[in-house]
């Protein structure tokens, strides 16, 4: 119980660290930055880490993971008081700038992936 525990706070401070900074960026380019606080972003992170670990332990699969994106997408609709279509494009704009920028850390000799791989 007490890895668990410590693997879901490390978790949630990669999730911060690594995910927030890029979906804030996503959010005030799609939906101004007015509505895309970087304090949201911190607590969408947050918020869809821990309801994953929640979520991934009650269903697992296809139906896990189409419960996982649709917390999420709740989530930043939520927080940037957006539409589902927005959140959507916030969704897929982070994950673009996610890629782009973990391929330019690996051009320069940083791998941010090959801990998973």
């Amino acid at each position: 119980m007490a890895f668990e525990l410590i693997s879901l706070i490390f978790s949630v401070i990669v999730g911060v660290v690594v995910t927030a900074p890029v979906l804030w960026i996503a959010g005030r380019f799609l939906v101004g930055p007015t509505r895309a606080k970087f304090t949201d972003a911190i607590i969408i992170v947050v918020l869809g880490v821990v309801s994953g670990a929640v979520i991934g332990a009650l269903f697992s699969g296809f139906i896990g993971a189409v419960v996982q994106i649709v917390v999420f997408l709740f989530l930043i609709k939520y927080f940037y008081e957006c539409s589902w279509l927005k959140a959507l494009a916030v969704a897929v704009v982070t994950v673009v700038i996610f890629v782009i920028v973990a391929i330019i850390l690996g051009v320069l000799g940083f791998a941010i992936l090959s801990p998973m791989l």
